[in-house]
């Protein structure tokens, strides 16, 4: 190791420095703060899917998430089911799992099947990890769930309050197993129209 601040945790994967074709899974502890970047490079589907559960299953116990989708080429339907389980996992245990980084072909994947409402989504890792959610680093008891303004949205998450927050259960009110919502729904992108 050089000593530096951005030496990595571990490398899931095989392989040197990402180069087509090979897949790895790179995590960076954020210091001072309950955060793990999980970072895939390369092409996510069922042959290479295991590392970046390995990673995941690995820091389950971190307040929060963020994978870094910058370095990913491609993700089929088994990456993104192991994204939307990771996150499912993630509420459930009072933390959270962000998005940054998703570039074409990958970000019109979760576009077109919904998920792209699922997960906050930042525009880059500086971004997601300056919007921290749990901003003092001395803290040691962190909230049993991020505070309403900065919860992921999604089947977990409260309805946004506003005019169209009226009463009755209606539509929409289905089972929590991970189906995409409607579009419009909540999350996506901080900035998207609501």
């Amino acid at each position: 190791m050089d000593g530096s601040g951005d030496s990595g945790e571990g490398v899931f994967g095989s392989g040197p420095p990402h180069r087509p074709g090979r897949f790895r899974v790179d995590v960076r502890p954020d210091r001072g703060r309950e955060t793990v970047v999980v970072a895939p490079l390369g092409e996510l589907d069922h042959d290479t899917v295991e590392p970046l559960g390995a990673a995941l299953e690995k820091h389950a116990d971190a307040a929060r998430i963020v994978v870094d989708c910058a370095g990913l080429d491609f993700c089929d339907s088994t990456g993104l089911n192991l994204l939307l389980k990771a996150r499912a996992r993630a509420l459930g245990a009072g933390s959270r799992l962000d998005l940054a980084g998703l570039r074409p072909p990958v970000d019109r994947m979760f576009e077109i099947t919904g998920a792209l409402h699922v997960f906050q989504v930042y525009e880059d890792v500086r971004a997601a990890l300056a919007d921290d959610p749990w901003p003092d680093p001395s803290a040691t008891d962190r909230p049993a769930e991020p505070p309403a303004a900065n919860r992921p949205p999604g089947p977990a998450a409260d309805p946004p309050p506003g005019p169209s927050a009226g009463a009755g259960g209606g539509e929409g009110s289905g089972g929590g197993s991970g189906d995409a919502p409607a579009p419009g729904a909540g999350g996506g992108r901080p900035g998207d129209p609501v």
